[in-house]
Formats: structure tokens, sequence, C-alpha cells
């Protein structure tokens, strides 16, 4: 995978969405993630598929939604600091045909 670019599921394990890579890898298989790219909308079915620095994330884990946008792909799973300087939590506002708002 390219340098701009990172595996669904390690990304979501590095930001600290799922315990272990594999949690998030069926997570993902169960095309239970929806991602926008560019303005258009598709479900991630494959644990490499690949996310970009940009990409808007919408799933639900343990009961809530989380909408988060990708700042950053990481290097490492790290501590929970870490985790959280590679996403932006995306906040509910009127408009738009998701109501999701960067």
């Amino acid at each position: 995978m390219s340098e701009d670019a990172c595996r669904a599921d390690v990304w979501l394990w590095r930001a600290r969405f799922f315990k272990t890579r594999s949690l998030a890898a069926k997570h993902l298989e169960g095309g239970r993630v929806r991602l926008t790219r560019a303005g258009q909308q598709s479900r991630l079915d494959k644990s490499a598929r690949p996310v970009k620095v940009g990409d808007l994330l919408v799933f639900a884990v343990g009961g809530r939604v989380i909408a988060v946008c990708v700042e950053a792909l990481g290097e490492r799973r790290g501590s929970p600091a870490e985790a959280r300087a590679l996403y932006s939590p995306l906040q509910n506002s009127s408009g738009g045909d998701d109501g999701l708002q960067h």
C-alpha cells in the first residue's frame, strides 16, 4: 500500500476503535463501515480496502454510532492520545445528504 493510504483494518486498530486487527477486519467484512471520499459513499467490505487522509468513516461500535474524519494514518498503535490524533469527530448539522459536517 502507498504512503498516502493505509489498510482499513490497520487504521481502525491504530485509532483504537477495536482491540485487535482481527476484530476490525470482522467488522469491515460484515460491511458495517461506510466510507465517503470525494463525495462518493461506499461500504467497506474488505479489510484491505485503503483509507486515506480526508476520508469520512461512519460505523457503529458498542451500541453507538461513530462518525470521524481521517486526519492521519499513523505508523503504529500508540497511546490513546496518539490514537485521537488520527481522527477528528464529525458533528451533526442541518442540511447535507448524510447530516455530517467536516
